[in-house]
């Protein structure tokens, strides 16, 4: 089947009727990631998508990870079914280029340089922003690629239960349950989730020559998710107010394995922080904050008595103070100062298992008319690398007919992580830190629809540029500063009502080329595609809503030499929902309904068609 046409075929009859259709109004979201600072999403000179909470909920979506797949830039690769290693790139940039913050703490193993996006438990999700571009002015290390924040649930008003429960395909099966309210002032959430699945026989590997996962299990690898959250605040007047969040989950994964490996991996995350916001001056608010987030992972070998085969433990431990004044009321300074440590523990032995990180920063957003500029400077001083300096400019102007344009500059970089430092037989702690540069320009403005509402449409064309890459180096089995890559790509969104129908689409053409001298130098950057799409289209019929996404993935290579190909694939779910009543609802959701086989990771199975139904309640 030709995927490349079928996607045009099924999305071109769209783009006739998307200026003319009508859309029903919908407020602009206001959006935190991208300055620091609240703005509308119409306002921001940065390209963001926001997730909300309705979003997942009619997507009938199971995971973190499924539900950014199909945002446009990112691509993903997981090795197996759920709860498996699962890697994200963000605007073809490394898996470690993007800084994850939940509730505005960094998270992630400082050991791997990786979140475990795979284990977040997608049922405390409240919203989630994802900056795409660099963010080191704002945020330092880490956001070469962008910046992707995940708000767990804040609750608020009425006292408010909620629960749900779910079963399908593999055994699997889900149940949540949360208590929210707090009256006019106050907030709070309390939250659970426990998710089981039977799982999917993870890897197809062969034990000679070694391939994927390396060994023949031919078994399915079970896996469970427990989550909890906790959030509560309360704001004492309009100057004072207080925040605190808790977020923690369990995870055990089997996969296939080894005496050497394990084949059972036991995870654990929590995530704790508070903040207070003082507005001593009318044009003058102060905001405390700080949190630590912990990251566990175990690996067992699961016989009679499980035997425990490696450990590695992360404490992230961060402060800030952030200063925003208003200048007028189209002008605003940002100033802070940030600060984090990095511990590690391991049954393996590192060289080096703390640093510490301190960066300042400056921001500035105007607003001259028609003409907006925002404007970025910061310098992080780390406990190994010294200085590092990083900046950001951007210019918008909007015209008349609401139509904006853009044009973006920014510098980033990425500290090493440890095990690039300093892992046994691997690690190089010569190592420099990576360094990027990146050019945007920008278009978006509103559908020309008939009535007064909502269609939006936007255009994205950037080039990174990624200096001292590391990577494997063969030539002395170490990680090394060998690569440069170049990464030119154009997104392409477009959101509007058509025939009564909501439709959502984006498209994501790249060339993710690795610039290094040698062999390598032309090939595509390894598990990128180079093409993305996803429609998904969706309907309300009173008490019946009925919907589908398509998404489609080019074809992407395992590895940097280019000589293990996998093939493009496309996706097809399909999902509907009943309302019983103002509070009970039934959903249905069928996933790759055309049971496709692919790859995004060679020799690692993903699952194949699957059937799920869902009783929620919510008031």
């Amino acid at each position: 089947m030709n995927y490349p046409s079928l996607l045009v075929a099924l999305t071109m009859p769209l783009l006739p009727h998307l200026a003319h259709a009508a859309a029903v109004t919908t407020l602009d979201p206001v959006i935190v990631t991208a300055t620091r600072t609240s703005e509308p999403s119409s306002h921001t000179l940065a390209a963001v998508t926001v997730i909300e909470r309705a979003d997942i909920e009619r997507q009938q979506a199971r995971s973190v990870p499924e539900v950014l797949r199909g945002i446009p830039g990112i691509s993903v690769s997981q090795n197996g079914g759920a709860g498996h290693l699962t890697t994200l790139f963000l605007r073809g940039t490394n898996s470690d280029h993007v800084l994850v913050l939940i509730d505005g703490v960094p998270v992630g193993s400082a050991t791997a340089g990786l979140t475990a996006l795979e284990n977040l438990p997608l049922a405390q999700v409240e919203r989630i922003e994802v900056v795409r571009g660099p963010r080191s002015s704002l945020y330092g290390s880490e956001a070469i690629g962008g910046v992707i924040q995940i708000f767990t649930t804040k609750g608020g008003g009425a006292l408010t239960p909620q629960f749900s429960i779910t079963g399908g395909s593999l055994n699997t099966s889900s149940v949540t349950a949360g208590l929210s309210g707090g009256g006019e002032h106050g907030w709070f959430n309390l939250g659970t989730n426990l998710d089981r699945t039977d799982g999917i026989n993870a890897c197809s590997g062969r034990p000679a020559p070694f391939a994927g996962c390396g060994v023949i299990q031919p078994d399915r690898d079970r896996y469970r998710n427990l989550g909890v959250s906790l959030r509560g605040g309360y704001a004492f007047s309009d100057a004072v107010q207080f925040d605190a969040h808790l977020l923690r989950s369990e995870n055990r994964a089997d996969y296939d394995g080894s005496i050497f490996a394990g084949d059972t991996a036991r995870a654990d995350q929590q995530v704790v922080g508070a903040s207070a916001t003082l507005k001593p001056l009318t044009a003058w608010t102060v905001i405390f904050a700080g949190g630590q987030s912990w990251d566990l992972a175990r690996a067992y070998l699961d016989g009679i008595d499980p035997q425990r085969v490696s450990t590695f433990e992360t404490t992230r431990t961060t402060g800030s103070v952030q200063n925003n004044f208003a200048l007028t009321p189209t002008q605003h300074i940002s100033l802070g100062v940030d600060a984090l440590s990095d511990a590690i523990a391991s049954s393996t032995t590192y060289r080096v298992t703390s640093r510490d990180n301190v960066g300042s920063f400056g921001a500035y957003q105007g607003q001259f008319g028609a003409v907006r500029v925002t404007l970025g400077l910061r310098q992080d001083d780390n406990q190994q690398f010294g200085t590092h300096a990083t900046g950001s400019a951007a210019l918008g102007y909007q015209f008349d007919n609401g139509l904006q344009l853009t044009l973006a500059h920014g510098t980033a970089f990425k500290a090493p992580s440890f095990n690039n430092l300093y892992y046994p037989n691997y690690g190089n702690p010569a190592l420099d830190p990576e360094q990027s540069r990146s050019w945007e320009l920008g278009a978006s403005g509103a559908l020309p629809l008939a009535l007064d509402a909502a269609g939006r449409w936007g255009l994205n064309l950037y080039q990174t540029e990624i200096d001292d890459l590391i990577q494997f180096n063969p030539a002395t089995w170490t990680a090394a500063n060998i690569n440069r890559a170049r990464i030119v790509g154009v997104e392409a969104t477009a959101t509007a009502r058509l025939f009564a129908w909501d439709v959502n689409a984006n498209v994501t053409v790249m060339n993710p080329e690795d610039r290094s001298p040698g062999s390598t130098r032309g090939n595509v950057l390894a598990r990128r595609p180079e093409q993305t799409a996803q429609v998904a289209i969706d309907r309300q019929f009173e008490r019946w809503s009925v919907g589908s996404t398509i998404f489609f993935a080019g074809r992407r290579f395992d590895d940097p030499a280019n000589t293990t190909r996998l093939d493009g694939y496309a996706l097809v779910d399909f999902r509907t929902e009943y309302a019983l009543n103002s509070t009970w609802r039934v959903q249905a959701r069928l996933e790759n309904a055309f049971d496709e086989d692919y790859e995004t990771s060679a020799w690692f199975n993903q699952l194949g068609r699957a059937a799920y139904l869902t009783l929620r309640y919510t008031p």
